[in-house]
């Protein structure tokens, strides 16, 4: 015997580019007329609900498509014109979670970021360096939740770490070091208290520069001690948010053996290794907040 356990559907990484036309706020450029505002986002949707009878049966008479989702992004992007990632998925998923056989609906937004050509109006280039997430969960239980945060922030630390005194197995080869280069790539999310009107893009911004200024700033005996150095300057720069979840991994840095060369090597010369790497992760709480555990963070 069998029987059906969670399921669900959605639509993953609908590509959506919104320009605003004439509607950055510095106004007039160089190569003539109102500077336009792009904005690139990748949106994914997915849906919950008593969706049993298609799989069971073949029974599609409850489901809301997945290319109706993906037209409802481009639509209500038009309609309301929201220019921060976490409006649009406030928008969207209050209208999935609408739609009588939905009792859940979850929307990911990731940003892709451009700036502008130097004072031009109408040209953009790529900016590197992370991505922008936002996504927002709506229950008809449990409310709504809002997350925001960021992937692929890359940081080094090139001295100022430290890792010694951990525990020995017979398989332990590591050697201790007192001087070591310090390397990961951010991936933070955090929840905010109230799922209402903020100044997203403030907030973002405060926690972004929170997590990097708290890692420059951390002496690290441990990658774990930098990640709660980190999340708790977050919930001091952000008091809007009440947990932060950081996932990094540890970007190892190794000094290359010149001695067959002749050659001295002072702490200046290294081998990056993209693989295998360490990955530490975990969660920093308000002292008022929700156990982590019970949030829908993936």
């Amino acid at each position: 015997m069998a029987r059906l356990g969670a399921h669900g559907h959605g639509k993953a990484e609908v590509r959506l580019v919104r320009i605003f036309r004439g509607g950055a706020a510095e106004g007039g450029a160089a190569d003539g007329g109102a500077a336009d505002e792009l904005r690139d986002w990748t949106v994914s949707s997915r849906l919950s609900g008593d969706f049993s009878e298609t799989y069971l049966t073949g029974d599609n008479t409850g489901v809301l498509t997945t290319d109706a989702q993906k037209n409802a992004v481009y639509a209500l992007a038009a309609e309301h014109g929201d220019r921060q990632p976490e409006q649009l998925a406030l928008r969207l998923a209050g209208h999935f979670a609408g739609q009588p056989q939905v009792s859940r609906a979850r929307v990911e937004i990731a940003e892709h970021g451009w700036r502008r050509v130097g004072d031009r109006a109408h040209s953009f280039a790529g900016e590197p360096g992370f991505t922008r997430t936002a996504t927002v969960v709506t229950d008809r239980q449990q409310g709504r939740l809002v997350l925001a945060g960021l992937r692929d922030l890359t940081l080094l630390n090139t001295t100022r770490s430290e890792f010694a005194g951990f525990a020995r197995d017979r398989y332990t080869t590591l050697p201790e070091t007192a001087d070591r280069v310090l390397a990961t790539s951010v991936t933070a999310r955090w929840s905010y208290r109230e799922p209402g009107t903020h100044d997203w893009a403030g907030c973002f911004d405060r926690a972004r520069t929170a997590l990097v200024e708290a890692f420059a700033d951390t002496y690290s005996h441990s990658l774990q001690q930098t990640l709660y150095a980190m999340g708790e300057r977050v919930l001091r720069a952000l008091p809007e948010a009440d947990q932060v979840r950081l996932v990094l991994p540890n970007r190892h840095h190794f000094l290359v053996d010149l001695q067959p060369f002749g050659l001295a090597n002072e702490n200046e010369v290294y081998l990056a290794a993209d693989r295998p790497y360490g990955v530490i992760e975990g969660a920093v709480l308000a002292d008022d907040a929700v156990p982590g555990g019970q949030l829908p963070w993936d």
